[in-house]
């Protein structure tokens, strides 16, 4: 299935229901209409990291189900599969084969090797403290090899999860393999996570390095070409780099309109989202919430240092129930990168802020994305939070059956989907935009123009009230969406 320019949820494999089979079968049941594609995230075998640390594409977790179940999903919603490109894990074949064979195994260059990329074997101070990386040392694990002896290999992430290296013909017949294969497994778009890593180069800070990045999108691209599968490359960073990939007709991601969305609202000031709004690119998909963190990276430039510091601590003063220890090493979570919170409580779990942040997003340029958790208005799950210490599983609750259909007669999600279901139907959304010029500080108007179809968004983002007029072709006249509640709701403030 093509990609269609209908709002896509992005979902683990169980989160809602148990399995692929049940997830398939809650979307077919309330979520048609509702969402047009769907993100499965990670899916396959993994030894670590909820399925970013991949032990094989070549097979569905048999806790999730099979390639059947992914199949059935795919003849209602166009799917979004990711691929790793940057690393693989530990428990793989080809990682446990080059433990045992060594310099005589075939994937002996699928790996990044110290003594091979660095002249002297090591990296220098000045080499460490150039690389872009996670940790407060050189990225790497000492890895053991059968024969006794130890050997330093890339390592940008967690030890389960080593680096693969991309300029390795060994790698380039992997990256081709894994692609056509999941092509072939009913994906319309393959997400490249960790893309920005998987260049090094001596003398730089081994991320988005240039041109090798290009190359390497390019090789990719070249891969799907006749398939007619799209790719998607995740890069969290400065908003310039999504810009210049979509100048060379790339998909993108809106990774800076959370924390630009935050701002806005707890505010009341227009000028960076409006800032925004005018300079992002149609080919994108947009996001508020993703299974990692709110962003913060991804807005410097366009906030000053001070208002994003400033939007934080309002996060944590003013969202319902997160606090600065659960972004600590407490909960194993020192991501200075993002904010660890479900976006409904970063907007103080209040229903009038939190559907004007989606109906802003709906409007602005690119496809949209809804996790799970925003898709049903979710709260910050805290017993998940102190039962694993995982700062992250704040906003990863798991949603029985039962759940979602007590989820489904909330106000608030009645209210969203009637906002969804008319984004993925209204023909306005296919064709121009105008961010018009405010009035005052507080004010914002997005328009959305095709042929004889326009829709406005009118909204005052201080009081969270906001209006959508739209033509009506059969009476040819313009009407309300009556979204907002007629009663007065109290505003987060």
């Amino acid at each position: 299935m093509t990609i269609k320019n209908e709002i896509m949820l992005i979902t683990y494999a169980d989160s809602m229901g148990k399995n692929l089979k049940e997830l398939s079968e809650i979307l077919k049941k309330h979520f048609k209409g509702i969402v047009g594609g769907v993100h499965v995230l990670p899916f396959y075998p993994s030894s670590a990291d909820r399925g970013f640390s991949p032990i094989t594409y070549k097979e569905v977790d048999d806790s999730f189900g099979d390639w059947s179940d992914l199949e059935e999903l795919s003849k209602d919603f166009y799917l979004m599969y990711d691929f790793m490109i940057n690393h693989i894990s530990r428990s793989s074949e080809y990682y446990k084969d080059f433990m045992k064979n060594k310099d005589n195994s075939p994937y002996a260059d699928l790996f990044i090797r110290y003594k091979e990329f660095w002249p002297a074997g090591e990296p220098t101070k000045e080499d460490i403290d150039l690389i872009y990386k996670r940790k407060p040392r050189a990225p790497y694990i000492d890895a053991e090899f059968e024969d006794g002896t130890t050997e330093k290999l890339w390592c940008t992430f967690d030890e389960e999860q080593i680096d693969l290296n991309c300029r390795s013909l060994t790698t380039k017949r992997f990256i081709k393999d894994i692609l056509e294969h999941l092509a072939g497994k009913d994906a319309s778009i393959i997400r490249l996570d960790a893309f920005a890593y998987a260049t090094k180069k001596l003398g730089t800070n081994c991320f988005f390095v240039e041109p090798d990045v290009w190359e390497l999108l390019d090789f990719t691209k070249e891969a799907l070409e006749t398939l007619g599968v799209q790719l998607l490359p995740e890069i969290h960073e400065h908003y310039t780099i999504q810009l210049k990939m979509a100048e060379k007709g790339h998909w993108i991601y809106d990774f800076a309109l959370p924390m630009l969305m935050l701002h806005a609202i707890y505010s009341g000031k227009n000028n960076h989202l409006i800032n925004w709004l005018k300079m992002s690119p149609m080919k994108q998909f947009t996001t508020l919430d993703t299974h990692d963190g709110i962003g913060v990276v991804d807005v410097r430039g366009l906030m000053t240092d001070q208002e994003i510091e400033e939007t934080k601590e309002t996060l944590f003063k003013k969202g319902a129930n997160v606090k600065k220890v659960y972004n600590t090493m407490a909960y194993n979570n020192l991501d200075i990168y993002q904010v660890n919170c479900t976006y409904y409580s970063a907007l103080g779990d209040n229903d009038d802020a939190y559907l004007l942040s989606r109906a802003i997003q709906f409007f602005a340029p690119g496809i949209p994305q809804v996790y799970y958790v925003g898709l049903l208005a979710g709260s910050n799950d805290i017993e998940l939070l102190e039962k694993t210490k995982q700062g992250r599983n704040i906003n990863r609750h798991y949603y029985t059956k039962e759940e979602i259909e007590e989820n489904l007669r909330r106000p608030v999600v009645k209210r969203l989907f009637k906002l969804m279901e008319f984004r993925n139907t209204y023909p306005a959304f296919n064709g121009d935009i105008t961010i018009s010029e405010p009035k005052g500080e507080n004010d914002l108007e997005i328009i959305r123009k095709n042929a004889e179809y326009k829709v406005v968004l009118r909204a005052d983002l201080k009081t969270h009230r906001f209006e959508i007029t739209y033509y009506d072709t059969p009476s040819g006249s313009f009407k309300q969406l009556n979204i907002m509640k007629a009663e007065k709701v109290n505003a987060f403030s």
